[in-house]
């Protein structure tokens, strides 16, 4: 089995997978970076959010062999304690309800404010769109994204 050298939230990882592995199994088996979740499995949903050299992108439509020489920021190296602006705003505004897609929406949110820190909503919307939340928080989410941005 071929092995894969990848730079996982700032350390570097040596991965043995099938060249065609997904990233998101990767990360969930193999690391155990259990953040990152399982949604749809066609990139359709937005859990699987993740960075890939800061921009948001879904990990379970990236193999593991597109993924040398990139940086790869998971939930988990979003903040180590949590305090990232999108983090707290999330806390202020009780996002989550369920919270299965708040990783995922996190991570897009957070890109989105690192490229654009004082986004419109058109940009908010444009920028999470396909991101699914089941519980249907999208109102707070807009509201978060926004408190983020004056963080």
């Amino acid at each position: 089995m071929p092995t894969f050298q990848l730079q996982i939230n700032g350390e570097s990882h040596t991965i043995e997978a099938d060249k065609d592995t997904p990233l998101l199994w990767v990360l969930r088996d193999q690391i155990d970076l259990v953040g990152t979740k399982y949604g749809c499995g066609i990139g359709q949903c937005g859990a699987c959010t993740v960075h890939i050299d800061g921009v948001a992108t879904r990990s379970c439509q990236l193999q593991v062999s597109q993924l040398q020489d990139v940086e790869i920021t998971t939930i988990e190296g979003l903040s180590e304690d949590g305090n990232h602006p999108i983090q707290k705003a999330w806390l202020e505004h009780d996002v989550p309800q369920c919270g299965y897609c708040q990783s995922g929406q996190i991570m897009t949110a957070a890109a989105l404010l690192k490229n654009n820190p004082n986004p419109m909503d058109k940009d908010i919307d444009s920028a999470m769109d396909g991101n699914l939340c089941r519980c249907g928080t999208y109102i707070r989410i807009k509201q978060a994204i926004k408190t983020a941005a004056k963080l």
